[in-house]
Parts: C-alpha cells; sequence; structure tokens
C-alpha cells in the first residue's frame, strides 16, 4: 500500500488531502520513482538527476508459485505441553493487565426473582457503549478490571445521562453503572438490562457480553438485538430476550424489578413470561422471545459455552481413561 498527498481545488498546501491505494509492489514502485499518480510506467519517460531521461522494462512474467516453494518458519513455535494439567501459569499479583479467567457458575434459577433493573438504554447501544475501548483495551487481559468500564457510555433512558443509573437497594442516584452493579453481585442479586433497537451493534468486541456476565446480568432484554452481540451474550451464558410487543419497552420503569417467571423450562421456540414489579405494588407480565436452540440452551444451563465445552472433555476424559 502507498498514500500520496493530492491538493484539491480550495485547500492550500498546508492541508493536502491524503489518499491511499493499494497496488503490486512493482507498479507501487513505478509509482514512488515517478512521484505522480498519472504516470504510465509502459509508456512514460523518468528524468535521471543529469536530465537524461530512460523508461521502465516490464518485469518478467511471475510464476503461479514460487519455484523453491513457500518459505517456512518454525521461529517462535512452542508445541503444546505432552500434560497440559502440569503446566502452572504464573500472573503477577498485583497485574493490573492479566488476571486468571475463572469459570463462571451455572445460574440458580431461584435468583431470577424480582431482579433489580440495572439500566434501561435508549437509543444507539453499541458495544463501544457497553463496553467503551481507548484506554481500556490494556486491560483486555483482566476481565474484572476492564468490566469497571462496563455501560459507562450507554444513554440512561430515564435520566439522559450516560453511564449512571439508581441504585434500588439504597435509593441513591446518578451512581456509576459498574458501581451498582457491583453493589447487586455482592448482596447475590442478578439483574437486568433493557434496550432499544439493535442492542449491541458495532464491533464484536466480547467484553460487551463477558463484564456483563461477570459482574451479575442474568439477561439482556431489548427491542431487537445486533446478531453478533446476540450470540456471544448467549456463549457467555446471559439471555438475550426480545419485546415480542415492541412498545413493552415503555411499559419498564426507572425502579422496577424483573421476575422470568418460566426460565427453567426454557426451549427452542418457548416464549419466556416475564413479570414486571412496579415500585408501588402493581405489576404487569409482558412476553419475551428468544432465538437460543437446544445447544445454546445447553450453554445457559451450564453457565457459558466454555462450561459446556469444558464438561464434555472431562466426560471423554473419563470414558478412555484419560489422564
Amino acid at each position: 500500500m502507498t498514500t500520496f498527498n493530492r491538493n484539491f481545488p480550495g485547500r492550500n498546501d498546508a492541508n493536502p488531502e491524503t489518499m491511499a491505494f493499494m497496488g503490486s509492489p512493482e507498479i507501487v514502485m513505478a509509482y514512488g520513482l515517478a512521484g505522480r499518480l498519472s504516470f504510465n510506467p509502459l509508456t512514460d519517460p523518468l528524468t535521471a538527476p543529469d536530465g537524461s531521461t530512460w523508461k521502465l522494462r516490464p518485469p518478467a512474467k511471475a510464476p503461479e508459485l514460487p519455484p523453491a516453494g513457500f518459505a517456512a518458519a518454525a521461529d517462535g513455535y512452542v508445541p503444546p505441553a505432552t500434560s497440559p494439567d502440569l503446566v502452572a501459569v504464573q500472573i503477577a499479583r498485583d497485574s493490573q493487565r492479566l488476571a486468571i479467567l475463572a469459570l463462571f457458575e451455572p445460574p440458580k434459577l431461584e435468583r431470577f426473582r424480582e431482579m433489580p433493573l440495572l439500566l434501561k438504554t435508549k437509543g444507539k447501544t453499541t458495544t463501544d457503549h457497553i463496553s467503551p475501548a481507548g484506554k481500556w483495551l490494556r486491560f483486555r487481559g483482566h476481565l474484572d478490571r476492564i468490566s469497571d468500564n462496563m455501560f459507562t457510555g450507554a444513554t440512561n433512558a430515564f435520566t439522559g445521562e450516560r453511564g449512571l443509573t439508581v441504585n434500588l437497594s439504597t435509593g441513591e442516584r446518578d451512581r456509576p453503572v459498574p458501581e451498582v452493579a457491583r453493589r447487586y453481585k455482592a448482596q447475590g442479586l442478578l439483574w437486568i438490562v433493557m434496550g432499544d433497537e439493535n442492542y449491541g451493534e458495532g464491533s464484536s468486541r466480547e467484553h460487551a457480553a463477558m463484564s456483563p456476565r461477570h459482574l451479575g446480568a442474568a439477561a439482556i432484554v431489548a427491542r431487537s438485538f445486533a446478531r453478533i452481540h446476540e450470540s456471544n451474550l448467549k456463549k457467555q451464558g446471559v439471555l438475550p430476550l426480545t419485546f415480542v410487543q415492541p412498545a413493552d419497552y415503555e411499559k419498564v420503569q426507572e425502579t422496577d424489578r424483573i421476575t422470568l417467571v418460566n426460565v427453567a423450562e426454557l426451549a427452542p421456540g418457548k416464549r419466556v413470561a416475564a413479570v414486571i414489579h412496579h415500585a408501588g405494588g402493581t405489576t404487569e407480565t409482558i412476553e419475551l422471545a428468544h432465538t437460543l436452540n437446544a445447544e445454546q440452551i445447553a450453554w445457559f444451563r451450564a453457565g457459558s459455552a466454555l462450561n459446556r465445552l469444558r464438561a464434555e472433555q472431562e466426560r471423554k476424559r473419563a470414558g478412555t481413561g484419560a489422564r
């Protein structure tokens, strides 16, 4: 790839437009020698420092494959250990960038009752709103540390503020969303988030699913999901649910608690009933849909896709007597 500066009408030399093009090594070299994109290497001459002119000769036809084969080097490759269970991974105790990733616990379905609403988002809730990048990317290997950014870019539907919510346990308002999530988790409470259209659009950032799972998300309910993020939530054991009636999004109030009634009977194509418990003591029941298949439901019941995979591997090893 090569880049060129090009001045457009109305722009001065101090502010050129930069344009990038991709080309073969031969054509990039030809343009580099000429210094202009209008150069035709088949017909146009080049001027040497002494003022003489000369032309490039077309290169010989390159073979389809290298005559001696492709260069293959194993430099830097370390083969896996013959006994991986004996390998100890050592991380500094005070590391802010790396931490051992612990397995998520399988769900306890009794905790899916009267879950506090952590946040109701409005408008775009991309993966960068859920798990902002920038300075946070240095903590990608430390799930607990990077989870301090969770929902800090999301817009609260009730206040219009970003990254702030109410703590239903204490009544405190305008508290950072990760702080409130951690308090609920410390109380043994699962929580739920309500989202708008195309929730989770943008990059396939897996921390946008891992951080909510780590801090206690039971389910994300939205008007609709971006496909990749919906899949990531399933893999981490978080239920991605959609309003059967999109207008039910408006029924959710700031101090609500939600019960997922029949989550124990979760099955492909079967709707989930949700009871919204309002602060005044009234309730409303709404229907939620999902796209989980039988395998993905098994992930949820195991706690995550990784848990399910590990359990399958352990069963296979036990069946063959492997150690």
